[in-house]
């Protein structure tokens, strides 16, 4: 139930393997939502937002709303998750870096969550609701992507 009505939720969760490219997008017709999910702990995740999850959306289903999802929020700060990262050169994707992400792609909200404590993970599937019960006005094409020819 979200916002006292009695809601039937049908999740599809799609392969991100490259094999599955040429059939991912085979699901996509109908969709009121997506959930672009990346983890918190791994960099590269969350540069394919950018790179692999946005463009593809984007291309065929333009008008469906997307909900931008951080994900292992329980690892951002574990020592033994930061420690493995920094020998990588890398650090864990801090919350401004996600709603910076979730501006740049147009997202309607930007949440974290960690599947196994559970913080926040009713959040993202109430709101991911509430973006197909109160869809956000449709999303203004910027100039940019017009060209004109005289």
């Amino acid at each position: 139930m979200v916002d006292g009505k009695t809601i039937s939720l049908g999740l599809w969760d799609t392969a991100g393997q490259e094999d599955y490219d040429r059939l991912r997008p085979l699901s996509y017709p109908q969709t009121d939502v997506f959930l672009i999910c990346f983890s918190l702990v791994s960099p590269p995740s969350y540069e394919n937002v950018r790179t692999k999850w946005y463009p593809e959306i984007s291309h065929h289903a333009p008008s469906t709303s997307i909900v931008l999802v951080g994900t292992k929020l329980d690892l951002r700060e574990d020592q033994g998750t930061i420690e493995k990262l920094r020998d990588r050169r890398m650090a864990p994707i801090q919350y401004s870096q996600g709603v910076a992400m979730a501006k740049d792609i147009g997202a309607v909200k930007y949440l974290e969550c960690s599947a196994l404590t559970q913080k926040g993970l009713k959040t993202v599937f109430d709101e991911a609701i509430r973006a197909v019960l109160n869809p956000p006005p449709p999303r203004k094409q910027s100039s940019k992507n017009k060209c004109i020819i005289a």
